[in-house]
């Protein structure tokens, strides 16, 4: 690490959430606050709600019952909820007219919605889906980008009890087939395209095409945000138009609360084996949660602004959508590349829109860190408050870059680390303490997370596994329909505690993430199963078997590697370039691999599981560890070979 710390004034302490929140219970600081609010975590969560006003439509009787197991919570026990309520009717008295959504497309074009239009609206979408059969437990997918509508029907889609399915603005067919069909989603919201980097992406053609495995789906919402025409004859649904759906000659719907547990979202991530995994959220634990983060971690209070550059399929945009309604803040959206036209994009955006909490990823910063800073000095950026992070583990120059020559040392990078099954984040730094350069400062509050070794002993000074002691309200409610699933994933490896997969370390009081302990990659943020990418490599009449692993990227964090064993007298040449186009068309753009390797033979394990460990320290040139139970290691030398002696590159 550099020896960047960003240390907080006298007046910025005094000012943040946090200490108003601690000076309530008598703690002296964020260390005093951070132990009580593990020591009892129920105080703690029943504390967050009374402070930031929460409103429960019945209180709940206790905080938390965890009468079936620590795997098994039940929070605000008997208390009603309606996110709806929580996020925007609660404003509407005082602040009606106050800004609660914020839309800027990459033409520079701007859509701005109050509190009371966000409420209008919402209400008339909501009975719009009424209308079409959509109604409680049903599941809708939302296959939308940054755009005021994919607000809209976040709230039209939770206020009405239906089970919100949000998906990456940047899949393919297939990537959506399998989540809509996992999910068995009844009705679909879609775009009909959006532009990046000046391109026309379609979307809806895209979703025409995964319909066609998508029994369960019966309803589609269109939104026109590009003017592209799609035909939707070949999947025999007729489209709704948006304008229809929130036709405001409907009777409007009335609102009204659900249990405090009922299922508000499926967050979808992806794990080392299998389909992609739903993790289950809940219209109370979720919020609360949220709320909590971007009132304490990120300072946002009630008219503030928070941009967040991620996408509503990510667990960021719900995230940013909910956490900043329920204090009253305005939400900017940002459709398109910030980094259009040029390198200055985000900082314009800033100045533009007075933003106070700024969220970006180390990916994004990278790519930025080239700009002349004179360019950058240009623009006004003294709105900014705190600075956002998560996704990927940071570098020293870029943080620094960040925090101390863009920002003059005068605001807080809040690198936050979690996950989709989290709702939120294990560890966090708070503005009001120091904060070393790339550290991801303690447990975030009410988070009673430690490192262990392999026997489950807190580890301090060497690294070990992330895990959480006790439960959180927006712990996953489970795997969508695969108990057995959830239990396997992260309660097997020690016992009562919540193994995240993460390896960490605990060094000086600092915590910082080293990295998925398991085989999942992470480009750019975004976490990718292989199986995802391995599944498309096999429909290749060449291709025999396939491994992706992620490699080490300066600019993504991670970039997707592919390795091919031929199908014995198979034709070769120009497969992999092929295999590079198939995924693009089959998983996203964004996940193509960057290299694809023919070789011989994968190592495997004497199970036939394919040992990608083993494969991507062959490419990394470092020890594959512990190779006594494959069938074939001699596979790892060769796959060394082809990597680092090869005079082509496939």
């Amino acid at each position: 690490m550099t020896g960047y710390v960003w240390n907080p004034t006298p007046e910025y302490i005094e000012g943040a959430n946090v200490t108003r929140l601690a000076r309530a219970h008598g703690a002296a600081g964020i260390d005093e606050l951070r132990a009580r609010s593990t020591a009892d975590v129920a105080w703690y969560w029943d504390a967050a709600v009374t402070d930031l006003g929460i409103p429960f439509a019945a209180p709940y009787t206790s905080v938390l019952d965890t009468t079936a197991g620590i795997e098994f919570p039940e929070w605000f026990v008997d208390g009603t909820f309606n996110v709806v309520s929580a996020c925007v009717e609660r404003w509407l008295d005082e602040g009606a007219d106050r800004p609660a959504v914020i839309h800027e497309a990459e033409d520079q074009s701007i859509r701005t919605l109050t509190y009371g239009e966000l409420a209008s609206r919402v209400a008339a979408a909501a009975a719009g889906l009424r209308d079409l059969g959509i109604g409680e437990g049903d599941a809708v997918a939302l296959y939308l980008p940054m755009i005021p509508e994919a607000v809209v029907s976040c709230y039209a889609v939770a206020g009405i009890g239906a089970i919100l399915v949000p998906l990456f603005s940047g899949f393919a067919a297939p990537a959506i087939a399998s989540r809509l069909n996992d999910a068995e989603c009844k009705a679909v919201i879609v775009a009909d395209g959006t532009v990046r980097r000046g391109r026309t992406v379609p979307m809806a053609a895209e979703l025409v095409v995964a319909l066609r495995q998508c029994p369960t789906v019966r309803a589609v919402v269109t939104v026109d945000n590009i003017g592209a025409p799609t035909d939707f004859a070949t999947t025999g649904i007729t489209p709704t138009p948006w304008s229809t759906l929130i036709d405001v000659t409907r009777e409007p719907i009335e609102f009204t609360a659900f249990p405090a547990m009922q299922t508000l979202l499926l967050g979808y991530t992806s794990g080392t084996t299998g389909k992609p995994k739903g993790a289950v959220h809940s219209h109370a634990g979720f919020t609360v949660k949220v709320a909590s983060e971007v009132a304490y971690s990120f300072d946002v209070k009630s008219g503030d602004v928070f941009c967040w550059i991620t996408d509503m399929g990510w667990i960021m945009g719900p995230l940013a959508a909910f956490g900043t309604h329920a204090n009253g803040a305005a939400l900017l959206l940002y459709e398109g590349s910030p980094d259009v036209p040029d390198t200055t994009r985000l900082w314009d955006l800033v100045e533009r829109h007075r933003i106070t909490m700024l969220g970006v990823s180390p990916t994004l910063i990278r790519a930025l860190n080239a700009t002349d800073l004179g360019a950058i000095a240009q623009r006004d950026l003294s709105s900014v408050h705190v600075l956002g992070s998560t996704g990927e583990p940071w570098d020293p120059d870029s943080y620094d870059w960040l925090a101390r020559d863009v920002f003059g040392e005068r605001v807080p990078v809040i690198n936050f680390s979690g996950g989709t099954e989290v709702g939120g984040s294990f560890l966090a730094p708070y503005p009001v303490e120091s904060i070393p350069s790339c550290s991801l400062g303690g447990p975030s509050l009410g988070m009673d997370v430690d490192v262990v070794d392999d026997d489950g002993n807190p580890l301090r000074g060497s690294i070990g596994e992330l895990v959480c002691r006790q439960p959180w309200p927006a712990m996953t409610r489970g795997v969508w329909h695969d108990r057995e699933r959830y239990l396997a994933a992260y309660w097997t490896a020690f016992v009562g505690m919540w193994c995240h997969g993460d390896f960490a370390l605990v060094d000086d009081g600092q915590w910082y993430i080293l990295g998925r302990s398991d085989d999942v990659m992470n480009v750019a943020g975004k976490r990718l199963a292989p199986a995802e990418v391995e599944s498309v490599l096999t429909t290749h009449p060449s291709v025999a078997e396939a491994a992706a692993v992620g490699i080490p990227d300066a600019s993504k964090g991670e970039s997707v590697w592919a390795f091919w064993v031929p199908r014995p007298g198979a034709d070769i040449d120009g497969v992999s370039q092929q295999l590079r186009e198939l995924v693009a068309t089959g998983v996203g753009k964004p996940f193509a691999p960057s290299k694809v390797w023919a070789v011989q033979a994968l190592p495997k394990t004497r199970s036939a599981k394919i040992l990608r460990r083993a494969v991507r320290a062959a490419v990394m040139g470092t020890d594959p560890g512990d190779l006594s139970g494959a069938e074939n290691p001699e596979a790892v030398d060769a796959i060394r070979d082809v990597v680092h002696g090869a005079d082509v590159e496939n």
